[in-house]
Formats: structure tokens, sequence, C-alpha cells
């Protein structure tokens, strides 16, 4: 009996740990497939019982989960001063965060937004309810912040993008987004509804902070501007901020930084 929970247990999720930052893989029952995920936490996690408040950080397409960690120096420090818990689950090549429907293997919003976080929450001291969540991410994986935010505020009370393409019927032919929608003119209805510059039409019953964040040199920086324009029109509260930068690691680094306290501030805020 212990020798079958233990191959259960590990069939379930796999860990490597080094310092305080942990390299686990989770079982996605909507792909039938294991995903991994980086883990950061504080420097003083193991040493206190407390729970605390967790920001999930999304790749951009082509990228992978270890991306943050790799290129962005310091996220052990990001994780302490900020005093919260960071993840960094994997997104796929190309999946743009959606559950595709033309594609049942991709079905990246309902892993990251629901199977990601109920495990993270077995498995670590975190402050479960969606005031204790945020999500946020760089270019494709900032479309998939405020998609999966806006879409999930049940879960997520706050979201964020940087450099994100917020329309993908703007860039339908590129990024592979038609392997995720189909035919931009057979399905063009997927194309409207699966871009964060039109679902933000939609309010959800319960209000998500915001954040947008993008250069003034970035090739996304029209969808950015309109879609700030938008949610202005519409009256939805955000923060928008542009400054000189373009499409790289170089903003990333600086954007980060940013996001992740306005994501402390908005726990600070918010939680009981």
């Amino acid at each position: 009996m212990l020798r079958f929970l233990l191959i259960l247990l590990l069939s379930f999720c796999f860990v490597s740990s080094k310092a305080n930052i942990d390299t686990i893989s989770i079982y996605s029952n909507s792909m039938f497939k294991f995903v991994k995920c980086v883990v950061v936490t504080p420097s003083d996690y193991n040493k206190k019982d407390k729970r605390l408040p967790v920001v999930y950080l999304l790749h951009g397409y082509s990228g992978n989960y270890s991306d943050w960690v790799k290129k962005v120096p310091g996220m052990q420090q990001l994780a302490d001063e900020n005093k919260l818990i960071i993840v960094c689950p994997d997104g796929g090549f190309s999946s743009w965060y959606f559950d595709s429907p033309v594609d049942l293997t991709m079905q990246y919003e309902t892993n990251v937004s629901t199977e990601i976080p109920r495990f993270i929450d077995s498995a670590y001291h975190t402050i479960n309810n969606r005031t204790g969540r945020a999500i946020t991410g760089l270019s494709m994986g900032g479309h998939g912040g405020i998609f999966i935010g806006y879409r999930h505020a049940e879960t997520f009370g706050a979201c964020g993008s940087m450099s994100g393409g917020l329309d993908v019927s703007a860039v339908k032919n590129q990024f592979e987004i038609n392997k995720k929608l189909g035919d931009s003119v057979v399905n063009k209805s997927y194309y409207d509804i699966f871009s964060v510059i039109n679902i933000i039409e939609k309010q959800p019953a319960q209000a998500v902070a915001i954040i947008i964040d993008c250069g003034i040199e970035d090739f996304f920086i029209s969808h950015n501007r309109r879609t700030h324009e938008k949610m202005l029109s519409l009256k939805i509260p955000h923060d928008y901020i542009e400054r000189p930068g373009k499409h790289d690691w170089s903003y990333w680094m600086k954007a980060l930084p940013h996001q992740l306290l306005y994501f402390r501030e908005y726990f600070k805020n918010n939680l009981q």
C-alpha cells in the first residue's frame, strides 16, 4: 500500500529544488500531460508558516517556463522584496493561453487558470483566494495575463500585461495563432472573442485590478494604446504605462519590478 501511494504521488508531481527555486511538473487533466513550472519562494519561506500571495508570471511566444528565471537576474530578490511567491508556468511554444477550439491538446486557459493554481495552493503556503492571486506576463503572456485574469476574476484579483499582443485579430497570420483558432475567415468569431481588446467589453462581476505596460518602440504598442483608450471609454479602472523601450528582455527586466510592486500594493490593500 505504501509503495502504491508513493507511485501515485510521483505520477502527480515531480519536484526538484535548488535553494528557493523549485522546478515542478504538474499533471494536466485537460491536456493529458505534465506541465512544468518554476516556483520562486522568498528566502525565509521555510522558516515560517505564514501564507503568502502568489503572482503567476507567463512567458512569451516561443518561450518556456524557465525564461523568467534564466533571463532576469534577481528573481529571488524580487520574491523577497515583495513578500510573495512567483509561479512561472509553461504555456507551450504558441498557445496564446487559449483553450483552443480547434486543437484539443492545447487547453492552456484551463491549465493556467484552474489546474496549476489548484496544485500550487495544495503544495505551498499560499493565500487561497482571489485577493491573494495575480497574473501577468510578457508578449503572448501579456495577452494571457489579462485574458485569463479578466475571464477568471473568481480566481485572480489582479492582472497585468507587459508588451502584450492584446488584439490577436490584428496578427491573425502571425505567431501561429491560426493553428490555435483555425481559418481566420471561417472562424472569424474566434479571433474576436479571444482578443483582450474585445473581452474587456464584458466586465466581470468582481472587479479586477489591471496594469498594462509597453515600450513606445514596441511593435505591439498600437494594441496597448487602443486597449487603453477602450478601457477609458468603458470606464474600466487600470494603470497604464508607456516608457522608452522595445520588445526585448532589456525592457521586461525593468517592467517586472513595477508590476510586482503594483501587485504588492494590491495585496496589501485587499488582503484581510
